[in-house]
């Protein structure tokens, strides 16, 4: 994890990201030598179903699942 001024932040934040991006490194962002703030690489994503997911042989409707009860 590295620190940095919020300053150099601001000049710097292209570089910054790509940083982040390549190494997976953490930065602190410093105000008067307190931390503000923090940028980091995004958490993983979650797998979700997509659109046409229930298509292929796993799957089953009834005939007649839309009609009246």
């Amino acid at each position: 994890m590295r620190r940095i001024g919020i300053f150099e932040a601001k000049t710097k934040l292209s570089s910054i990201v790509a940083e982040i991006m390549t190494d997976g490194e953490v930065f602190q962002i410093t105000k008067h030598g307190r931390t503000v703030a923090e940028i980091r690489p995004p958490s993983p994503q979650p797998n979700l179903p997509r659109r046409g997911m229930a298509r292929g042989s796993g799957f089953w409707m009834a005939d007649d699942f839309d009609e009246p009860l």
